[in-house]
């Protein structure tokens, strides 16, 4: 007999460096799960992460078991490591406040690929250098 859902949580935290305080255990601590073995299963699976933050989803079944998917951190967090700034503009169509090459660009596309819905190199690059425009982020080549 298949598992009943009872319900999903989705939330971004730093790879390897979960703990049971929020946003983890505010999302997950209404559906009951033992908030230390999904802590220890999510840093177990994210430690090369480094503390970069991954985007999580969360199933959990009514019998209080629980799976998840890990996805690939945020373009606008590999941009920034990427052009070494700690955060975007505030007005990015005016203050630029770094840049990054057409190689930053299709290495991001690369990591991220399984998660973007582009058909081929070319437009997953393409995505990317929107985002970091849309960050006041120069993109050269």
């Amino acid at each position: 007999m298949a598992k009943q859902l009872a319900g999903t949580a989705k939330f971004q935290i730093p790879g390897g460096q979960a703990t049971p305080a929020p946003p983890v255990g505010t999302a997950l601590g209404k559906f009951g799960i033992n908030l230390g073995q999904f802590v220890q299963a999510f840093n177990d699976r994210t430690k090369e992460a480094g503390g970069m933050m991954i985007p999580v989803v969360v199933n959990v079944y009514s019998d209080r078991s629980f799976d998840f998917i890990t996805k690939s951190p945020p373009a606008a967090v590999l941009l920034k490591k990427a052009a070494n700034i700690a955060k975007g503009s505030g007005v990015p169509n005016r203050d630029k406040v770094g840049s990054v090459t057409r190689a930053q660009l299709e290495e991001i596309a690369n990591t991220k690929m399984a998660d973007l819905n582009a058909s081929d190199m070319d437009s997953a690059v393409q995505m990317i250098a929107g985002t970091a425009r849309s960050m006041g982020l120069l993109v050269e080549g």
